[in-house]
């Protein structure tokens, strides 16, 4: 017996997602599932060494994922941006190089690169 909310998370969601990245709604309309995921205010590794404040968000972008159980499901994902005191530029996490040198699945790897093509401008 799954013994908390988290446990039955991980067994539908990737681990990479659960990590950075909290769940903040899920609903269903109709026969479509849409997951909510606002990525957590942690530090990039590519900035550690700089003065980073949180500013936010860019806009919300949206990216199908698998089915489940007959329902199309949506990923409505909010991602954080920094403003980088150390150059006065904007920073913010580059997913493709999350993505390097990682062991992944396929279809995670495939979710990562949709995730890419979304450039804060």
């Amino acid at each position: 017996m799954l013994s908390s909310y988290q446990e039955l998370l991980r067994l539908l969601l990737p681990d990479f997602i659960l990590e950075n990245f909290e769940l903040k709604s899920a609903r269903k309309e109709h026969d479509i599932l849409h997951i909510d995921l606002e990525e957590v205010n942690s530090i990039p590794v590519a900035f550690e060494n700089d003065k980073l404040e949180s500013k936010g968000f860019f806009p919300t972008i949206t990216v199908q994922d698998f089915p489940m159980r007959g329902h199309q499901v949506f990923f409505h994902i909010k991602r954080r941006r920094w403003l980088n005191h150390t150059t006065g530029k904007v920073a913010y996490r580059d997913w493709s190089l999350v993505a390097k040198g990682t062991r992944m699945t396929g279809e995670f790897a495939a979710f990562l690169k949709q995730l890419s093509q979304y450039r804060p401008e």
